[in-house]
């Protein structure tokens, strides 16, 4: 089997053929998962790969994954695998209300983005990509106070549709605040060239899909994923593609569990308060308010953007097949 060559499905499309031995490769670093279709010669139907014999057990499994941190190769020579990022609970906390204050106040809004940028672009690892730092200027940022005009005026008025291109407007500068980041990527002081491709008015339809898709309860986790592919497909100038390798229904349970967590802790805080004399109730109830909001929004948070990272990955650009 190891002279075989092998075929596999991502995103819906057909990648390969490749020797098994990149395969393997592409196991270690997630491309391919236990539910990836794959195929090679003599397989009647596309399986999925956790079911061939060999492939994710056995002495013939893939390789361990490198704990030191160090970058998987493919044959190609060009490193890949998933990203990672970590941070310090106590820094998000404070770095995050900063930020947060500063764009409620407006003035400060350039300023804290740029200082907040460059912190958690610093806590990203990407493979083969040391020393990942945001370069963004704050001169580049200046647009934010054009914007922040138009609110400022929307808010003073009662027209809807002056709210309605409000709305438009936020949307438009969201989709300029992702190429702006993206363009001032550098790896070891030198800039990566990155740029994000993706068109407004796609970023626009995806925007509105996915707010659409909140009335579906649980549908929206589904969007929310094709969104996030979609801009990783649009991210050009690297020898690589960006793929996000997540599912909806993974999005969907973490997600459900942070949200019903919370929702079961501030329950129980109530009921808790409302035993308590009159003069104790208003203490314990911020106590306990400060106490959800700073001792455990913080690490659910966490738990989420790690996922979400760790399902970044960087892959050798394929020749599509001709069907």
């Amino acid at each position: 089997m190891a002279d075989q060559s092998w075929f596999f499905a991502s995103q819906g499309q057909q990648q390969g053929p490749y020797p098994e031995a990149q395969l393997r490769q592409f196991i270690a670093s997630r491309v391919v998962t236990a539910e990836t279709l794959v195929w090679t010669e003599g397989m009647a139907n596309w399986q999925k790969a956790g079911d061939i014999p060999g492939l994710f057990s056995g002495p013939s499994g893939p390789p361990a994954f490198p704990q030191s941190g160090g970058p998987l190769m493919n044959a190609g020579g060009h490193a890949g695998g998933p990203l990672s990022i970590d941070f310090g609970i106590w820094e998000f906390v404070w770095r995050s209300l900063v930020f947060s204050f500063g764009l409620i106040f407006i003035i400060p809004g350039p300023w804290v983005t740029l200082m907040y940028c460059r912190w958690i672009v610093s806590c990203v690892r990407v493979p083969q990509r040391p020393n990942l730092v945001f370069t963004g200027r704050l001169v580049d940022a200046m647009w934010f106070y054009a914007f922040a005009m138009v609110f400022v005026v929307a808010a003073l008025t009662e027209s809807k549709a002056i709210n309605a291109g409000t709305n438009f407007v936020q949307l438009m500068m969201y989709w300029l605040l992702v190429k702006w980041f993206i363009a001032n990527l550098s790896s070891n002081g030198q800039p990566l060239g990155l740029q994000f491709s993706g068109s407004f008015w796609g970023f626009l339809g995806w925007s509105l899909l996915a707010a659409l898709s909140i009335i579906t309860i649980i549908g929206w986790a589904w969007v929310y994923v094709a969104q996030i592919r979609w801009m990783c497909r649009h991210i050009g100038g690297t020898r690589r593609d960006v793929v996000f390798n997540g599912t909806g229904l993974e999005f969907l349970w973490r997600t459900l569990a942070i949200v019903l967590g919370f929702a079961g802790a501030g329950f129980i805080a109530v009921m808790f308060a409302s035993i308590l004399p009159e003069f104790l109730k208003y203490i314990v109830g911020f106590a306990l308010f400060l106490l959800l909001a700073f001792g455990v929004l913080p690490w659910a948070y966490r738990w989420q953007f790690r996922w979400l990272v760790s399902q970044v990955a960087l892959v050798e650009k394929y020749l599509q097949p001709n069907a």
